[in-house]
């Protein structure tokens, strides 16, 4: 090649490079766009509850209703349940729920309504208050069939193969099995610890619950009310919490004090990931549509939100700082996640983490 043809490349190759170069300063910025808007904050309001005083309100399980997008919250102390309309925010009560004292000195506390389960035309409810387990019409709010329980009822769940409502009742380390219709006792569980947890299986036609003081995960047959299976979740001196599962994926959700993990629930239940959450979790959620697990952990005054990959693994997606005594989330179909609360922060409102904005 000749001195005259590299002077005349030269120029050419300069423009390139410069062309190049804006180029890849402008794939840059469009990925570095695409990133501010991955990253975008979620955002925390506060969702006012009737009924509250000074002593703020107790609660423990709430549940959101995909067929008339609200969230019902036990508001346990105050005898009421709130249901909060998601869409425009109005909030009705039911009221009429018995309280009662229990425990004693700093520990002494009033209970009530503490539990919800949505099923099929009806929400049930049950409450600490007189050990009874209610049904709701999830639009008019009227009361329909109640039954009282011999022990306290804990965690509720529909299950739709049985047209049944399972009830954790620890006290006396069983569960109860009442007819979604009638709400009338159909069969008595027994175990040798206490249940904790709920999550119904709906393609393998399993129960899954927890004895927390032996920490152990059980996989019960919804028709035959047989164990097929005891798993380790290794959650530790707590034991294992709130449970949700993935029947398509085959995933079980384990909560842990301070952790989430996944289980192996279509094979041995063999622990698959876990994440760390901070202190304080008790009941999870999860959304089978986006493959989200949402932790709200009350210590730590965190919601751990993280995605399920097809083999289990875990990965965080947030981290959002709360309010010291939120958990126990409800997601909804929009991806909001409400959050009760224990004594722990005296809070008297719902939390409510919003999801970012999609960008216009």
């Amino acid at each position: 090649m000749t001195q005259s043809s590299r002077s005349s490349k030269a120029p050419a190759i300069a423009r390139l490079a410069v062309l190049a170069l804006v180029a890849a300063s402008l794939a840059a910025a469009a990925a570095a766009g695409s990133a501010r808007a991955a990253e975008a904050p979620y955002t925390v309001r506060m969702q006012p509850l009737p009924g509250a005083s000074g002593a703020g309100i107790l609660m423990d399980y709430i549940a959101f209703d995909p067929a008339t997008r609200s969230v019902w919250a036990p508001a346990g102390n105050t005898g009421l349940v709130a249901v909060i309309d998601t869409a425009g925010g109005t909030v009705r009560q039911i009221d009429g729920f018995p309280t009662a004292e229990m425990g004693t000195g700093e520990r002494r506390r009033k209970v009530g309504p503490s539990s919800v389960t949505v099923g099929e035309g009806s929400v049930y409810v049950g409450n600490r208050g007189d050990s009874t387990v209610c049904a709701f019409n999830p639009r008019s709010l009227a009361r329909g069939a109640c039954h009282r329980l011999d022990s306290m009822p804990d965690g509720l769940a529909y299950v739709a193969a049985t047209k049944e409502v399972w009830v954790t009742t620890p006290r006396d380390k069983s569960i109860r099995l009442l007819d979604a219709a009638t709400l009338e006792e159909k069969a008595k569980l027994t175990f040798d610890g206490n249940p904790e947890g709920f999550a119904v299986d709906g393609k393998r036609g399993r129960f899954y619950t927890n004895l927390e003081d032996k920490d152990r995960t059980l996989a019960l047959d919804v028709k035959t009310h047989k164990t097929l299976a005891t798993w380790n979740p290794a959650c530790g001196a707590d034991g294992p919490h709130g449970l949700r599962v993935d029947a398509a994926a085959g995933q079980l959700f384990v909560a842990c004090s301070t952790r989430v993990e996944v289980l192996d629930a279509a094979h041995d239940g063999a622990v698959l990931s876990s994440l760390d959450t901070g202190d304080g979790v008790d009941d999870i959620d999860y959304s089978p549509a986006t493959h989200r697990l949402y932790a709200g952990a009350a210590r730590a005054g965190r919601l751990t939100i993280a995605s399920a990959d097809a083999h289990g693994k875990l990965t965080l997606v947030a981290a959002v700082p709360t309010h010291l005594g939120a958990r126990n989330p409800a997601v909804t179909d929009q991806g909001a996640v409400y959050l009760a609360h224990s004594a722990l922060g005296g809070l008297s409102d719902l939390v409510v983490v919003e999801p970012p904005r999609p960008p216009r």
